[in-house]
């Protein structure tokens, strides 16, 4: 446990190239302690750019306060970066030999460690051959990037029980991803399987001259790509069966299977003429960007792609919404926990959220409705934190705003991280005043003066809050009685400080 009561939490990575960088950046950023072993001297440099990546993306896709980051360590040694550790991440190259060798230093270092490997084609049983402790030797395929995609590929053997099963499920859980359950061993699982035929059939029409590398990728990204990323492959098709569904697509596209509109078990020679081909075509079309811009316009992308779904709570959004939910429980248990053992006197952190491009407006600047939001969701997790959340306002209460004034203090542009801290002024039964600052790091970039009343939506008055509700208001209102009344409280619009404070 850390001095604050939090249980300690240490992922160790092992293998720290482009997947155990990604790796070691979604765990800090969920609030893992990382040990990180890897014999390349820039080890340190490139996780530091992943870490950079991930840091500007990954908070964009939680309204949620975001836990504080882990530490990062490096090691000399597999037995120094594995120890204390609850889980590691074997994400070194695809030799089965070299993996063996991992797996059995860290099983001496650690016996009853859980290790998932980041394989891209090895099944769980082959990983854990001759291992001294196969249970803990599972598969955890994930995407790149690691940090932002959710899906990680679950697949075990008959050597792994259930709890090892269900425990790697949690972890991955915890880290905010998709722990997709392989029913059966099979060779490089679900995903690089399809990503596998795909890929064949694209290096004949680009050996065979029909496309270039950029018309193929133009006709995933223009067209099918965009039903993929949202449905799939099974409920695109349902769709394209009309309102007879999935069995009149079945009827009318099935004969196509037998038709020669692919080559996927005739394989063009690997040869270095092939390389040439596809490496000249692809820089052509890539090569004006460098690695790490072309990392920062796909994750661009893809954050406003799963903010997208997340609005909608669909496909890989709706696993960002469980997510979310999952750290308010507990962000929410934490807080009540801190109102029954006594508030601190100082001002609440109750939200966290980054500029979106969405945000902003012609000159560039965070848009004022967005100020606004910022504020809402900052009071509206406070109500969650003393009891008045949506099974309060299902019951027939709620608070309702009465009067709002936003003050702009400094600007906010597009990627900036903001942070909601909440100050009760005032409080009664039937009402409360709060005052939110809103903060670009040490800098207040707005403050946002509110009165809520507490409704009868039925009756449609004012009325006394239930007792427990009062009693949280209450509570955090005493802590806050004694800090200074907070500049510009009570000012109205162009009037001098000093006669706001009077």
């Amino acid at each position: 446990m850390t001095g604050d009561g939090k249980m300690n939490r240490k992922a160790a990575i092992i293998g720290g190239g482009v997947i155990g960088g990604g790796w070691a950046a979604r765990f800090l950023l969920n609030g893992w302690d990382v040990g990180v072993f890897d014999p390349d001297p820039e080890a340190e440099r490139k996780i530091a750019a992943v870490m950079a990546n991930a840091r500007a993306a990954l908070p964009a896709l939680s309204d949620v306060p975001m836990p504080a980051e882990g530490r990062l360590t490096f090691h000399g040694t597999i037995s120094e970066a594995v120890e204390g550790a609850a889980y590691v991440q074997e994400s070194v190259s695809e030799r089965i030999e070299l993996k063996h060798k991992v797996y059995a230093q860290l099983q001496q270092s650690n016996p009853g460690v859980l290790i998932g490997s980041s394989t891209s084609g090895f099944k769980a049983s082959d990983l854990q051959k001759s291992a001294v402790n196969p249970a803990n030797i599972i598969v955890a395929h994930p995407f790149n990037p690691v940090y932002l995609l959710p899906l990680s590929e679950i697949s075990g053997s008959e050597n792994n029980p259930s709890e090892v099963v269900e425990r790697t499920v949690q972890i991955m859980k915890d880290i905010g991803m998709f722990p997709l359950v392989i029913r059966h061993e099979i060779d490089a699982f679900i995903g690089n399987r399809f990503l596998e035929a795909v890929w064949r059939e694209a290096l004949w029409m680009l050996k065979d001259g029909i496309a270039t590398t950029e018309e193929i990728d133009e006709a995933i990204r223009m067209g099918f790509g965009l039903r993929w990323g949202q449905m799939g492959l099974f409920e695109t098709y349902r769709i394209a069966g009309g309102e007879a569904g999935m069995r009149h697509f079945m009827a009318q596209f099935g004969p196509a299977l037998k038709w020669p509109w692919t080559k996927l078990m005739d394989v063009p020679e690997f040869n270095d003429e092939l390389v040439d081909l596809v490496a000249n075509q692809s820089d052509a079309q890539s090569g004006m960007y460098g690695i790490r811009e072309l990392e920062r316009i796909r994750d661009r992308n893809l954050v406003g792609f799963l903010r997208s779904l997340k609005e909608r709570n669909w496909g890989a959004g709706k696993v960002l919404c469980e997510h979310d939910e999952r750290r308010a429980a507990a962000f929410n248990a934490e807080m009540a926990q801190g109102l029954d053992q006594g508030v601190k006197a100082a001002p609440l952190v109750m939200w966290q959220g980054q500029v979106l491009p969405g945000w902003i407006d012609y000159n560039g600047h965070m848009t004022e409705s967005r100020y606004y939001f910022c504020n809402s969701e900052t009071v509206d997790n406070f109500l969650r934190t003393i009891g008045a959340g949506m099974d309060y306002v299902a019951a027939g209460h709620s608070f309702y705003s009465a009067e709002t004034h936003i003050r702009h203090l400094g600007e906010a542009k597009l990627g900036d991280q903001l942070r909601g801290e909440l100050q009760i002024i005032s409080a009664d039964e039937k009402r409360f005043r709060s005052f939110v600052r809103i903060m670009k790091g040490d800098t207040c970039v707005a403050t946002v003066e509110q009165l809520c009343l507490h409704v009868d939506m039925g009756a449609g008055k004012t009325v006394p809050a239930a007792a427990e509700v009062w009693r949280n208001l209450k509570a955090v209102a005493e802590a806050h009685a004694g800090l200074p009344l907070p500049e510009g409280a009570g000012r109205a619009i162009g009037q001098p400080v000093e006669r706001a404070r009077a």
